[in-house]
């Protein structure tokens, strides 16, 4: 969405309009403009794509080519299509968009035949914990979506509630050609409806049957007596014997549970315990498991992808390698990966900063994250190096920088003491905003803290910093966002090489991102003036023009408002395809990195 406003005079502090506030729009997503590589020298498929750390997915043929695409769904109200192009044998997917069909499916989704026609429907969550379903309309090759039912009801009208973070599922269990409808609950036991007649308005309608469908009682690992909590079911035939199996992923549950079906339509109770699956190797992960199965490879034997949502096992260690695949090879399954779709992916809630670190005449990019997922005591700061060229650029992930003890790092880039080489300025969590100056070299930077807060925030937390001349004046200025989403203005009133950050406001402008302020400043317009670009937990950034002079900081009240990312939009520029014009670089809760190339030339 474009904004635009009226000029009008600035002033120390003030609210100021300007016209044609339009620079965003130049900026479009790219998943892979150039090579970027892990810490072993492998290529990431999806180098930009943001991130895992909750991926909720599902195998389906969705255009009828014969193998099963994938869908991951990683926040609320968006589903992502990959589809498979690999041949018969290798896994091979390709990016197709971040939001399918631009539906938003809630907290969860799942594809189905609801209507019986041969090809997949849609159910998903319509806010808050009722069901949704979507009539595929366009067939079995090209898919296209129309809401069916926007809140399914049971044979007296009534709504049909699912536990908002629990992922249902619909299969015809009892063999009559009617769909059964099972709700995982929270205190463990499965809620069973079965389809019946349609409503006068078409939509279908189910039938309770049962509050505790076979008996079925999930207890809880943590503490005996204990229910389990949120969960995901799946129904699959794993032993081809005709009937379906069902497969339980839960909060309170470290791998996926396989209640096996040892009737035909059906019969879960009594002889069905709950038992770790794969049987011979039980999955273990932190918790709460989504399951799917299909054919990745193609290669005609069955293969399981599993998302790790997270859940009571120490849920930080998967916010990477969350999105696993195992492949079946006779009674064994052996995992491939624990990421499926290759990305960067550092964690959770990440940050960068870009800058020429080795003074080779190239840009490399720095990116934080919130805790790292191998040491839970810290956030890390990790490298990417530029080992291609400043107009062809590779990345490489190395090693993090020797920087640890807080959380929350909001790295960012600067000669803070005039001395020609790059220093850093970090944010934290709760400790305010530190200097680690480059005691090293231009060629090789060694950052050191240099023992005092550079400042402190007058209130919240979550501090995420940005320098440069914001005024005009030869020197660097200071910008501060935290979690209010207001933001906190130093104005510099030493030198460039002895800076002394003097507070002018921390509500600058009223300025508001809403929670979490990530402040970035760039001359995006061309006009010699800092720009201010200002990302929030919404995902989105907003474009102000820099309005300062000497001695003044301004920013105009137009703005234009770009949509980045799913959630906590952190921005960096620079021109990292060497093309002349900055790019655009964001972090956000997935720990990756989403990039966005500058087309305005």
């Amino acid at each position: 969405m474009l904004v635009s406003a009226s000029m009008a005079c600035a002033s120390r502090g003030a609210v100021v309009e300007t016209a044609n506030v339009a620079p965003l729009a130049a900026f479009e997503r790219r998943i892979a403009p150039f090579e970027v590589q892990d810490e072993s020298g492998e290529r990431y498929d999806f180098p930009f794509l943001g991130g895992f750390s909750v991926p909720r997915p599902q195998l389906v043929d969705i255009d009828s080519d014969g193998d099963d695409d994938l869908f991951p769904q990683e926040t609320s109200g968006a589903v992502a299509l990959f589809e498979n192009v690999g041949p018969p044998g290798v896994a091979r997917f390709a990016w197709r968009t971040g939001r399918y069909g631009d539906l938003d499916v809630g907290e969860w989704f799942r594809f189905a035949d609801i209507d019986a026609d041969g090809d997949p429907d849609l159910m998903g969550e319509a806010r808050f914990s009722m069901i949704r379903i979507w009539q595929n309309v366009g067939g079995a090759a090209e898919a296209r979506f129309e809401i069916l039912a926007d809140t399914l009801r049971d044979t007296v009208g009534e709504p049909i509630f699912a536990d908002r973070q629990s992922v249902p599922n619909v299969f015809d269990l009892d063999c009559d050609g009617r769909l059964d409808l099972l709700l995982g609950r929270v205190d463990g036991t499965v809620t069973r409806y079965e389809s019946a007649a349609a409503g006068q308005d078409g939509a279908p309608r189910f039938e309770h049957v049962a509050d505790r469908f076979e008996g079925i009682e999930i207890i809880g690992q943590i503490t005996p007596s204990a229910r389990h909590g949120a969960n995901t079911l799946v129904l699959f035939d794993i032993d081809a014997d005709g009937d379906a199996d069902l497969f339980w992923g839960d909060f309170f549950e470290p791998g996926l549970l396989l209640i096996e079906n040892r009737g035909t339509c059906p019969e879960f109770s009594l002889r069905s315990q709950p038992t770790p699956f794969p049987p011979a190797d039980p999955l273990v992960t932190s918790g709460y498991n989504a399951a799917t199965f299909g054919d990745v490879d193609g290669d005609d034997d069955l293969d399981l992808v599993v998302g790790v949502l997270g859940g009571a096992f120490n849920p930080i260690r998967t916010t990477a390698d969350n999105l696993y695949w195992l492949e079946r090879e006779g009674t064994l399954w052996r995992l491939r990966t624990r990421r499926l779709l290759s990305q960067v992916d550092i964690g959770s809630e990440s940050a960068s900063a870009i800058g020429d670190l080795d003074a080779d005449g190239d840009l490399d990019v720095l990116l934080a994250n919130k805790i790292d997922p191998a040491d839970p005591r810290t956030a890390r700061i990790y490298r990417f190096e530029n080992i291609g060229t400043a107009d062809r650029p590779v990345l490489r992930r190395r090693d993090a920088l020797p920087i640890e003890g807080l959380f929350h790092y909001a790295p960012a880039l600067a000669d803070i003491d005039g001395d020609g080489d790059l220093d850093l300025v970090l944010g934290t969590w709760n400790e305010g905003v530190w200097l680690h100056r480059n005691t090293g070299t231009p060629a090789e930077p060694r950052f050191e803290e240099a023992g005092t807060l550079l400042v402190d925030l007058t209130r919240g937390s979550h501090a995420t910093p940005a320098l440069g001349d914001a005024d005009g004046d030869g020197d660097l200025d200071l910008l501060v966002g935290e979690s209010s989403g207001e933001l906190n203005v130093y104005e510099n009133e030493g030198t460039s090489k002895e800076p002394r950050f003097v507070l002018v406001s921390d509500t600058f402008q009223g300025i508001d991102a809403g929670r979490r302020s990530n402040p970035a400043l760039a001359d995006l317009d061309g006009d010699g003036a800092l720009d201010l670009i200002l990302g929030g937990e919404s995902g989105e950034i907003t474009f102000r023009r820099g309005l300062g002079r000497r001695g003044t900081i301004a920013f105009a009240s137009g703005s234009s408002t770009l949509r980045v990312t799913d959630g906590l939009a952190a921005a960096s520029f620079g021109d990292l395809d060497g093309d002349g014009d900055p790019d655009l670089l964001v972090g956000g809760l997935g720990g990756g990195l989403w990039f966005y190339e500058n087309g305005g030339r």
